[in-house]
């Protein structure tokens, strides 16, 4: 910017030392020497390869020529590739491959730092349902046959993850399958057995304090088989209460 201030203003007639004084004591300090070493210092043989490589990623990842069988977009916005979703390392090989070879990987990781790009995360799957370790699972008692005369039949359980900043959060829900209420809920940092019978304890609490209290022997407690409901945790996949 001020090399550019100084270029203006000296195409005006002024002097170099006149506008580097003026500009110092005005507390931007710069000396008529180093002015006229930006002028005829070339750039580093690292930050000219750096812009090229700039470019060549943002050609990969944004295009604003639409292929063939692709409808131009109306409003003229560039858009995203497939190649757009690569990572640092499969960018790099696609460089090298395609436009720049020999391209390094620190070249690629700073054109995309450059251009505030990042590839798509494979982020390792959570699973839930994981079977008891002895595989000794209850029998279905409802074989299907979701549907209920009455509430208080049968609850359907089971549990979900989603991401959060403080890390994975695991939901668990109960509904009736008379009504489709949601008869209880909780979330936990953990995927352990207290998971899926604190919300039992609270469905069944609720229902008495509601004045429905569950009739012994008559509810149908259903899951899937995952661990946290298996016999060796004392919960049933499929269980009379």
């Amino acid at each position: 910017m001020i090399i550019a201030f100084i270029d203006s203003l000296r195409a005006n007639g002024s002097a170099v030392e006149s506008i580097c004084r003026v500009l110092s004591d005005q507390g931007c300090k710069i000396a008529a020497r180093t002015y006229r070493a930006w002028r005829v210092r070339t750039p580093a043989a690292r930050t000219v390869s750096d812009a090229h490589v700039v470019d060549a990623v943002r050609e990969v990842v944004w295009n604003t020529v639409p292929r063939k069988r692709e409808v131009p977009p109306a409003d003229g916005r560039r858009k995203m590739t497939p190649e757009g979703l690569y990572g640092r390392v499969k960018m790099r090989a696609h460089l090298d491959r395609t436009a720049i070879p020999g391209v390094s990987y620190g070249a690629v990781d700073r054109a995309m730092k450059t251009l505030c790009h990042n590839g798509i995360r494979r982020a390792k799957g959570i699973r839930t349902t994981i079977r008891s370790a002895d595989g000794v699972r209850a029998g279905d008692l409802l074989n299907r046959q979701f549907s209920a005369a009455e509430p208080n039949r049968v609850w359907v359980t089971d549990f979900t993850y989603c991401r959060t900043w403080a890390g994975w959060v695991y939901v668990v829900f109960i509904i009736d399958v008379f009504s489709r209420r949601i008869v209880a809920w909780h979330a936990s940092m953990s995927k352990t057995v207290d998971l899926v019978t604190i919300p039992l304890r609270m469905a069944l609490w609720q229902r008495k304090r509601e004045g429905h209290s569950v009739k012994a022997a008559e509810l149908i407690h259903h899951s899937d088989s995952g661990s946290q409901y298996a016999p060796a945790s004392g919960r049933d996949p499929s269980r009379s209460c």
